[in-house]
């Protein structure tokens, strides 16, 4: 029989990150939940190459995670894991840079977050038909009431 938490025990286990924005954010409606948890899953490999010094020439980490890995982690078959892979890849979470000869691909996790400050900074700063070097861009809301 299951037993309850009591006090401190809550942090007995290992956990894995899984950004709130990849559930709340529009852009990744598309992506099934398995896919959302497999980009948590590269998030953590991601922590430790970091620690290994895993870093292309232009000093961004990379991972190596194989489809076998998938496989294990989500008990799945090799299309399923090939098809959770596609779909990172096909919303722009993840680059993959396959090596050939048989050898696993280097993959490059992206920070989406990081990518839209960017775009909302550059919108703050460029905005059409202003004399100023910065403006702001607010939302208006009306009353419904009148």
């Amino acid at each position: 029989m299951l037993d309850y938490f009591y006090g401190g025990q809550a942090d007995l286990f290992s956990f894995y990150r899984l950004p709130k924005a990849l559930f709340a954010d529009t852009r990744f409606r598309g992506i099934s939940a398995e896919s959302k948890i497999l980009y948590g899953l590269l998030l953590d490999r991601m922590s430790l190459s970091i620690k290994s010094g895993w870093l292309d020439k232009q000093g961004r980490v990379y991972i190596i995670f194989t489809t076998d890995e998938i496989m294990k982690a989500f008990y799945c078959a090799d299309n399923k894991a090939t098809k959770l892979m596609k779909e990172l890849e096909g919303c722009g979470l993840i680059e993959r840079k396959r090596r050939g000869l048989g050898r696993p691909s280097l993959i490059c996790v992206k920070n989406f977050i990081f990518e839209s400050s960017k775009r909302n900074h550059a919108q703050f700063l460029h905005c059409p038909g202003t004399a100023q070097s910065e403006c702001k861009i607010i939302d208006v809301y009306r009353s419904k009431r009148g």
